[in-house]
Parts: structure tokens; C-alpha cells; sequence
């Protein structure tokens, strides 16, 4: 069996067993996810210092394209956790919600939570400077999570919550409202 699979099963094991279970697994889920983001940003200020890459924006300029952006990124991912923890959820994959939420941001995006997450690098990005994490580091990180999505979780959600999973994945793009996408063939797998 690939690790792939592992990962998926292991998840799906994860988020149909024991309350108790999946209680004790939900800080160890957030720390990977902080330390996870945490690492992109470290990363590019390191960049940038050891490459004395040039700033974005003028020092007031940069307050005002940071704080806008910091503070709907904040407001995003709360409002979105706040849909999954009214189901008795968590957005840690150990401890999601019992099914599907298509509620609040979730009737227009699949992922507003990490919407909010990328928002808020950008933001960050602008707030320290950094020409890389704007331009390199958050995109990559965009591109980690995309493909983590695709190939993991939903294949985890529509091996736990089925055609109703499936059906909402048809009609609601990952991040973007109105955003177009490629749709799966229905085999729960994304082309």
C-alpha cells in the first residue's frame, strides 16, 4: 500500500473513531498545521535577510495593504471554524465534523478556513516586507495545501461521508466563489 493511501486510511480511522480519540489527536493536528505555516514564514524572512531581497512597500503602504488583508484572513478562518465547531467539529482532519458543512462560508467555498490562512500570509508578508514570502513562500505554501487536499483529505471525506460529500464537491469550488474548476468523474478521486 502507497503512503498515500496509509495517510488516507490512517485519517479515516482517525475521524470515525472515539470521541475520546479523536479529542487526544486534535492539539497534536493543530501544532503540525502551526509549526507547518509557522516554518513557511520563518523561512522567507530567512530568505530575505540572507538575500537581502528588497521590501515590497514604502512603510505606511505597507500598513495599509497588511492590515486589511491580516484582518480578513483572521476573520475567514474564525468565522469558518466557528461552522465546524457548531456541528461538533474541529478543522483538524483527526477531528472533523460528523457531515458535511455547508454553512456560513462553506455554502461558497469548500475551504474558506484556509482562505483565511492564505490571506493572512500574504498579509504578513506585506506587514514584514518580504518579497519572498509574498512571492514565493505563501504561493508555495497555496500549492502544498492544494495538492494535500486533492490527493488526501478529499478522498478521505468522500470515503466517510459519500455521495452527499461528493455532490457538494460538484457544486462548490475549494477556495474561490465563482471560481471555475475541473470537476471529478465521479469515482471520488479528482481528475
Amino acid at each position: 500500500m502507497r503512503l498515500r493511501e496509509r495517510w488516507i486510511n490512517l485519517l479515516h480511522k482517525a475521524a470515525t473513531g472515539t470521541r475520546k480519540t479523536r479529542t487526544l489527536l486534535t492539539p497534536f493536528g493543530v501544532t503540525i498545521f502551526g509549526v507547518f505555516t509557522a516554518l513557511f514564514v520563518f523561512a522567507a524572512l530567512l530568505v530575505d535577510r540572507s538575500l537581502n531581497l528588497p521590501g515590497l512597500l514604502p512603510g505606511k503602504g505597507r500598513l495599509f495593504v497588511s492590515i486589511p488583508m491580516i484582518m480578513a484572513g483572521v476573520a475567514l478562518t474564525a468565522w469558518s471554524a466557528l461552522h465546524f465547531l457548531r456541528v461538533k467539529g474541529t478543522p483538524v482532519p483527526f477531528n472533523p465534523p460528523p457531515e458535511v458543512v455547508d454553512t456560513g462560508p462553506y455554502r461558497y467555498a469548500r475551504n474558506p478556513m484556509l482562505t483565511g490562512v492564505f490571506l493572512l500570509l500574504f498579509g504578513l508578508g506585506f506587514a514584514f516586507d518580504s518579497l519572498s514570502l509574498v512571492c514565493f513562500f505563501t504561493p508555495l505554501y497555496v500549492l502544498v495545501n492544494v495538492w494535500e487536499l486533492r490527493r488526501i483529505e478529499e478522498p478521505e471525506l468522500v470515503k466517510r461521508l459519500g455521495p452527499e460529500y461528493v455532490e457538494y464537491r460538484r457544486r462548490t469550488p475549494m477556495f474561490i466563489p465563482g471560481f471555475c474548476r475541473r470537476t471529478d468523474s465521479g469515482n471520488g478521486v479528482p481528475e
